[in-house]
């Protein structure tokens, strides 16, 4: 099992990377949004990596994130999806927005993936929605750092989150949820009630 790979980007096709580990090319399978985030040939990276070994072919999943490998090991855990259809699903939805639909039953935006159907995405939605956590999935999207500077020091506190699990409640998608209460800027001397009021508010424009 290879459980990681460190070299220099040789080259890069659409959906894979070329990584020249000392003097060896490795072909590694990736979702978009890595392919987006390297700076191109000749830069040096580590991709945490599964690896699918079948009769007629071995192939390699990499990540940049051990997150998103973990994601990945639980969308192909399953049943009926495969390696490629979980990099496919990622690929379109991302991980941090993947754990919103799957806690917000968005079936709709998972199977906006190629090759995934609402049957899939129901199941997937399913298997995995025990196994995650609506906090844990707030507080590891702020910790990616994608677009959430704004929110500052108040955006873990816990008027926020009960703010979105109460939109989440009311039948919004998590993501939206998150989206709208971010853009309310909320202070520390703000309440739930008053977060939602605002947040309400914007939704309906």
């Amino acid at each position: 099992m290879i459980a990681f790979l460190k070299g220099e980007i040789a080259d890069m096709t659409e959906g894979s990377l070329i990584l020249d580990v000392n003097g060896i090319g490795y072909e590694v399978l990736v979702p978009a949004q890595l392919l987006s985030m390297v700076k191109g040939i000749g830069q040096t990276v580590k991709l945490h990596t599964y690896m699918q070994v079948r009769e007629d072919a071995v192939a390699l999943f990499g990540f940049l994130k051990k997150d998103d490998l973990q994601m990945f090991r639980m969308l192909t855990g399953v049943n009926g999806v495969g390696p490629r259809a979980g990099l496919s699903i990622l690929s379109a939805v991302g991980t941090d927005d993947l754990r919103f639909a799957i806690l917000a039953d968005d079936a709709k935006r998972i199977s906006k993936a190629p090759g995934i159907g609402a049957k899939t995405a129901k199941k997937i939605i399913l298997e995995l929605k025990d196994r995650l956590d609506l906090e844990e999935a707030f507080e590891k999207k702020l910790s990616s750092g994608q677009d959430f500077e704004e929110v500052s020091a108040v955006s873990g506190s816990q008027v926020v989150k009960d703010a979105v699990e109460a939109l989440v409640a009311l039948g919004y998608g998590s993501t939206e949820a998150l989206k709208v209460v971010r853009s309310v800027k909320p202070t520390e001397d703000m309440d739930v009630e008053e977060i939602l009021k605002e947040a309400l508010k914007r939704m309906a424009f």
